[in-house]
């Protein structure tokens, strides 16, 4: 009979894990901020069930696979360690060929807070260096008001973020995002969006 192996859960220094992706949503990291402030003497249990997973590249270096946001949340709380579960040991490929793989197996997003297409030697080296996309806290927003259902699709998020970026102009999101938020639900229920994970269908 196989048995599957068992997870190895290693603490890793947040300043040494490398990023996989350019942007965040600030506004995204800053509700995790305060979710994490209200944790209060539960921080242990809240680190213990918020593992990152991982991937080991060449040099021994501990690439994010996801939880972007958290990482960078929990270093701008002066979090030093988090808890870290390696999904694939990839630290024997030469550099290419591991950025060739994880590109080949989605595990990049290799785009800049415009929408444009990047280097994977644009990525930044660690989480602090995380650049802000509006448009990636507005689709945040919009699936928590229910715009869209979570999908374990990689980076449906910003699926969604590059789909507002063309419906939404960028001065009422950074000046009004409530009003940016009500124009994207209008937005999520329009035939055009059918394409994106998540879609729930337009409103009656």
């Amino acid at each position: 009979m196989y048995h599957a192996p068992e997870p190895r859960l290693i603490p890793v220094r947040i300043t040494e894990l490398r990023p996989t992706q350019i942007t965040v949503g600030l506004r995204e990291v800053e509700a995790k901020r305060q979710a994490w402030r209200d944790k209060g003497d539960k921080e242990a249990t809240f680190l213990g069930s918020h593992l990152i997973p991982v991937v080991v590249g060449p040099k021994g270096r501990r690439y994010i696979l996801d939880h972007h946001h958290l990482a960078l949340a929990l270093h701008l709380e002066n979090v030093e360690h988090v808890l870290t579960s390696v999904m694939e040991d990839l630290s024997g490929l030469p550099s290419a060929t591991f950025w060739f793989v994880l590109a080949h197996r989605n595990w990049l997003h290799l785009y800049d807070t415009k929408g444009r297409l990047r280097e994977h030697d644009d990525i930044p080296k660690t989480v602090a260096g995380l650049q802000d996309d509006p448009y990636r806290s507005l689709a945040g927003a919009l699936r928590r008001h229910g715009g869209y259902a979570k999908d374990t699709t990689y980076y449906s998020e910003f699926l969604w973020a590059e789909y507002l970026r063309r419906m939404i102009r960028p001065r009422l999101v950074t000046a009004d995002f409530d009003q940016a938020l009500q124009q994207a639900m209008a937005a999520a229920k329009d035939h055009a969006a059918s394409y994106l994970p998540g879609w729930c269908g337009p409103a009656d």
